[in-house]
């Protein structure tokens, strides 16, 4: 039979409409992203034997467990740790005992204090260690003991001394639950201490290992609270909606009686970045009455806490300025002039004050720890002590510093203070200049974690990922940094691990994890670098471990994608259900708050698209209905209230409610890619020692060759782990482990050499009156205290035999608080002949550890040859610190070394 044309034509349209629907109907039920770890599908996510399913978008059900505990190695590694401290072995060396499934009785091992202890058992291929698998130790510590009685003090391998007085216990650290690497938090574990009730010398514990775990997540949802006042979110993708819902009644848990966040389940109140961070990224949107008090309580005598950190909290972590951030993000959200004059003056006092104690004039950058990552050991070197960390520079942190700088100029700007605005603009476009000369790396396409060492710094070559999606979205990075960083910054299959590559013998934290809002804030971040595939990839990271566990976790492993085995945990975490609320008004609706208006830059990858809507959003005195629809990030139409409008712009004295309709163009996205690969451990960074002209170090497991680096540069690349060095001028040494696929360890200690000749030692007691107190350990007649009553102006003249550079710091004690809490840290200025020359810090050492004697930070100065003054004084407010009471250190010496 012979088809007319017409007919023809009538067949191929009926065809064209039958594939269409045929597509409509079936695009939103395919797989949104797949990987050989997991798929997120539009209604569920399946992991392996495990899967997550919306039943809607108010009831969700799971069937994941955890299985950490069944996979566990039996070579246990482990140390002894006397006060808390990593003070038995070097890097790198350990103990082990292998423990295997038909082990008859229990392990009874017998370890002398310093001395290794290696268990030669073959440990056979896919053999694990046994659940309830019991140890006996005992640790021989009579040679600690007979060296308190004849010499008053034991000196650990490093060198250090420890004080007879200061004993107060032995721990056991390891790799296998109940075991940590923590050796910061092992005071606050009290069954990790070994005892000696009869007095031998012997000090024992018995441990059970590997124990099943009872922190199973719950296995169904559905939503009991009432949520209508918040923005409803509906979408033609059943589970986003489902963890939607679910963020928005967690969210809710977390507002306390008095009307001020909470961090999570089971936390009472909020810590400053923690907080900031969440208000950044959707709690100014959703709660911005509740996000100002919570951010109010953040404050002391008109200055910004810093609530967190190493060695007594600022200034060796610097980070508190993060909340000047979302306190404007909260002003763009609200328009409250009010609060923008009430945060201006906290955010001026806060800036000038670091400008004071934490800006570092060679490098034009700002000191201090990495932002969020503040638990020492989890991502630093562990020779570093509390001094190095603020005497170094990270990514993350000035990254944060050059926002509020630009914050505070934005600010000055609209309340018209044209000097600060000026001021305030040329300090944020200096720091983003030295952000880029110093941390960007070339080779690798993103920027390196931190600048550190001692005199002469190294950049670490690790990746810092909320420091990488933080340079995208705060515009550090040019266009073409911004796609490199997406495409090229490692990601692992769980999503982006905190840091990479991780520290060996460190638990899952900060290091070996990754966290919900550090992944949002990547993802939006590889959203605005327009890079699909990391995009999607991100999203799903995101989704998975709350569809998974039917709560917005804190962390979980980078290996494995389970929250059991990380050091500490909580469900309902604010930052992370502020994460998966950001990632649909950022990026799906594209909402960009600015002082004057909301904006809309829709971002939304093909697959996800199709209608999605807000209804009931509150945007200062107006209630906003958003329609979205299509795909891409060009809009072709935008209706309000069904009038067609030139921009996607809503001016931020609107009232009323309103109806607003964009349609996407639809436009293919570059897909772009990104660097997943798997989750690697570098190997152990060296420990030196110099003996008869020669530099050494143990061989490391695993390196290939080592790279030895001389006044922070590269000297010479070696397969031996020894190397000739001279003693007759300033230089410092250090050394890298490089395995055989280009891994580097981090720098080992840098050993610093030079004739006697250039170290000048000044008695702090030759200056003013020695203190009456009793402690071991100084040089000289004795030492003096320091406090905000006490020698507050010190007077120090000195005489400087050459002119020249040197480095200026002084030795001291700080027992007030332990290294990893706490805000004792004392805080000093340093003039030179009635001029400013810095700021001079003495962090803690350890709970009441008065004779662990270190060194504070070095100020380099050129010096001119003859008598000089200097005075140490406490300068308010700026040398307040945290604590505001107790700003108190015992000062042993003044060094002063010429390095040139």
């Amino acid at each position: 039979m012979k088809i007319s044309k017409r007919l023809k034509l009538h067949i191929f349209y009926v065809l064209g409409l039958m594939i269409l629907f045929s597509c409509t109907d079936n695009y939103n039920k395919k797989e949104i992203y797949q990987s050989d770890t997991f798929t997120l599908f539009p209604d569920k996510v399946v992991q392996g034997v495990y899967e997550s399913k919306a039943l809607s978008n108010k009831e969700i059900i799971s069937n994941y467990r955890s299985e950490t505990g069944a996979k566990i190695n039996p070579r246990i590694n482990f140390k002894f740790s006397i006060n808390g401290k990593d003070n038995e072995l070097p890097s790198g060396i350990h103990h082990s005992v292998v423990i295997l499934p038909d082990t008859k009785q229990e392990k009874n091992i017998l370890i002398k204090f310093g001395t290794p202890y290696q268990d030669e058992t073959n440990v056979p291929d896919s053999i694990y260690l046994p659940t309830n698998a019991k140890i006996n130790v005992k640790l021989d510590l009579r040679e600690v003991f007979k060296a308190f009685e004849e010499e008053g003090y034991f000196t650990n391998f490093n060198g250090i001394k420890l004080y007879k007085e200061d004993f107060k216990a032995v721990y056991i650290a390891g790799n296998a639950a109940p075991l940590s690497w923590d050796f910061d938090n092992l005071v606050n574990h009290p069954e990790l201490a070994l005892k000696d009730d009869d007095g031998d010398g012997i000090y024992e514990i018995t441990l059970v290992l590997n124990k099943p775990t009872t922190q199973q997540p719950k296995q169904h949802w559905k939503l009991t609270k009432d949520i209508s006042k918040h923005p409803a979110y509906t979408s033609p993708y059943v589970m986003m909606d489902a963890l939607y819902n679910l963020s928005l009644e967690e969210m809710e848990n977390n507002i306390e009686a008095d009307s001020t966040f909470r961090m999570g389940k089971g936390w009472e109140g909020v810590w400053t970045r923690d907080v900031s961070y969440s208000i950044i990224l959707s709690m100014a949107v959703l709660e911005p009455e509740v996000a100002k008090k919570s951010l109010m309580r953040k404050v002391k005598n008109k200055r910004i806490i810093q609530d967190a950190g190493t060695g007594g909290a600022y200034p060796v972590s610097t980070d508190r300025v993060i909340w000047a951030t979302a306190a404007w993000e909260i002003y763009k959200v609200t328009g409250d002039e009010t609060w923008l004059k009430t945060c201006y003056e906290i955010i001026k006092n806060t800036l000038e004050d670091d400008q004071l104690n934490v800006f570092d004039s060679a490098t034009g950058l700002m000191r201090g720890e990495s932002t969020f990552l503040n638990w020492r050991e989890q991502t630093y070197p562990k020779w570093m002590q509390p001094v190095d960390i603020y005497e170094s520079m990270a990514l993350g942190t000035n990254i944060v510093h050059f926002q509020a700088d630009r914050v505070l100029a934005s600010m000055a700007e609209r309340l018209q203070d044209t000097l600060t605005a000026g001021k305030y603009q040329l300090l944020a476009d200096s720091l983003k200049q030295n952000i880029n000369r110093h941390f960007w790396l070339e080779d690798k396409g993103y920027y390196g974690q931190y600048i550190y060492g001692g005199v002469n710094k190294i950049l670490s070559k690790r990746s810092d990922a909320l420091g990488e999606a933080l340079s995208v979205l705060f515009d550090i990075a040019d266009k073409e940094q911004q796609a490199n960083i997406i495409t090229r910054t490692p990601v692992v299959p769980y999503g982006i691990p905190c840091v990479y590559p991780q520290t060996t013998f460190t638990p899952s934290y900060h290091n070996n994890a990754i966290w919900p809002f550090v992944q949002a804030y990547w993802t939006l971040a590889a959203g605005k670098a327009s890079n699909e595939g990391a995009t999607v990839a991100g999203l799903a990271a995101l989704l998975r471990p709350t569809a998974l566990f039917l709560t917005n976790k804190e962390n979980f492993g980078a290996n494995d994608g389970d929250y059991t085995r990380t050091q500490v945990n909580s469900s309902e975490m604010l930052w992370s259900l502020s994460g998966n609320l950001a990632v649909v008004y950022k990026m799906l609706f594209g909402m960009n708050f600015d002082p004057d208006g909301l904006r809309f830059k829709p971002y939304v990858p093909k697959v996800l698209r199709g209608e999605r809507k807000l209804t009931q959003f509150k945007y200062r005195n107006a209630v906003l209905s958003i329609t979205i629809s299509g795909y891409g990030d060009a809009i072709t139409s935008v209706n309000i209230d069904g009038e067609e409008q030139k921009e996607a712009y809503i001016p931020g004295d609107i009232k009323g409610q309103h109806d607003i309709v964009i349609v996407l163009s639809d436009n293919q996205l570059p897909k772009g890619n990104k660097n997943l690969i798997a989750n690697k451990v570098a190997i152990s960074m060296p420990t030196l020692s110099y003996e008869n002209s020669l530099l050494k170090w143990p061989a490391i497991e695993g390196a290939k060759s080592y790279r030895v680096l001389k006044n922070g540069e590269a000297n010479t690349l070696i397969e031996n782990n020894e190397i000739a060095i001279l003693q007759n001028e300033f230089a410092e040494y250090q050394v890298i482990a490089i395995d055989s696929t280009g891994l580097e360890s981090f720098a080992s200690r840098p050993y610093t050499a030079f004739s006697p000749g250039l170290a000048h030692v000044f008695e702090m007691e030759d200056f003013v009156k020695a203190s009456r107190k009793k402690y071991p350990g100084y040089s000289g007649k004795g030492f003096i205290e320091i406090s905000s009553a006490i020698n507050d102006s010190i007077s120090m003249r000195v005489n400087i035999p050459e002119e020249g550079d040197y480095a200026i710091s002084f030795k001291y004690a700080n027992g007030n608080g332990p290294i990893n809490t706490d805000n004792k840290c004392a805080i000093r200025t340093l003039a030179l002949n009635g001029n400013f020359l810095g700021t001079v810090i003495f962090p803690q050492r350890g709970k009441d550890e008065w004779s662990d004697w270190g060194y504070s930070n070095k100020i380099i100065s050129h010096l001119e040859k003859g008598e000089q003054e200097l005075k140490l004084l406490f300068k308010q407010p700026t040398n307040n610190n945290m604590n505001g009471v107790t700003n108190t250190a015992l000062l042993d010496y003044l060094s002063i070394v010429k390095i040139k």
